[in-house]
């Protein structure tokens, strides 16, 4: 009985914490009370405990209690805390076994990207990607699907410096074309590197963004030319912006359409 008591105890503390953090000015005990029914002694009890140890401030002027900044002292440990590759890779497992194709997990650093998962597919294809190896930007999907996402002047000096060196002859290499890429890339939430980058292979990509809403990675497909065309590639298009967002949401990152 005491331990049912007790495990009450946090549950109602814990329902308290989540209706405070839904109202910015805060709520009084008597609205508390109201909206989970319990009474206002309780509420009070509950809210007093929730003071002294921080997670919990009464504004001294409207009385209302709001969200303390204890939380932001824990959220901070638990961000600094994720490994982006531990995150993800239950999301790039899923991936590997609905397309048996390569997956890339790639981060962006100076202005190229660096692959810091692979995961192989049951497909045969040889690819010169490998993790820990650093790849280009304008040529790879995983690079558009970055640079889309950096302030413009970041994403001119980073082309005028790597320069746009032709890998195939699909390599876009002219930079008023490319910028018109990255805008349209930006707006359908996943780039593509059409042969760009190797001859053969087509990849998709979208771009994974960390709580700061600041993109750091990007998550990508890769497979022959001929496995990715027409109809596999209108369902990739929307399989890979949905496994980019929700390894974003595992780095802390809200999407527009979870705020409500």
């Amino acid at each position: 009985m005491e331990r049912e008591n007790m495990v009450k105890s946090v549950s109602r503390a814990l329902d308290i914490i989540q209706l405070i953090s839904l109202k910015k000015g805060g709520l009084g005990v008597t609205e508390i009370a109201n909206q989970i029914d319990i009474n206002k002694s309780s509420v009070y009890r509950i809210l007093s405990t929730l003071v002294q140890y921080g997670f919990i401030e009464q504004d001294k002027i409207t009385g209302r209690y709001k969200l303390g900044y204890k939380f932001l002292e824990i959220s901070s440990k638990l961000l600094e805390s994720i490994d982006l590759r531990e995150e993800a890779k239950p999301f790039l497992l899923e991936l590997e076994e609905e397309t048996n194709e390569v997956i890339h997990l790639v981060v962006f650093d100076q202005g190229e990207v660096v692959y810091i998962e692979k995961l192989e597919g049951n497909e045969v294809l040889r690819m010169h990607s490998k993790v820990g190896k650093r790849a280009p930007m304008h040529c790879t999907s995983v690079g558009k699907a970055i640079l889309a996402h950096l302030p413009a002047n970041d994403v001119i000096e980073i082309l005028d410096r790597k320069g746009m060196p032709m890998h195939t002859d699909q390599t876009i290499t002219d930079k008023d074309r490319f910028l018109k890429e990255l805008i349209a890339v930006k707006q359908k939430g996943y780039a593509l590197d059409l042969e760009e980058n190797e001859y053969g292979i087509t990849c998709i990509a979208a771009p994974i963004f960390d709580h700061l809403e600041k993109v750091v990675a990007a998550v990508s497909i890769s497979g022959p030319t001929m496995r990715m065309s027409g109809q596999r590639m209108d369902e990739l298009k929307v399989r890979i912006p949905e496994i980019a967002k929700r390894i974003s949401a595992r780095l802390g990152h809200v999407h527009a359409n979870q705020i409500m």
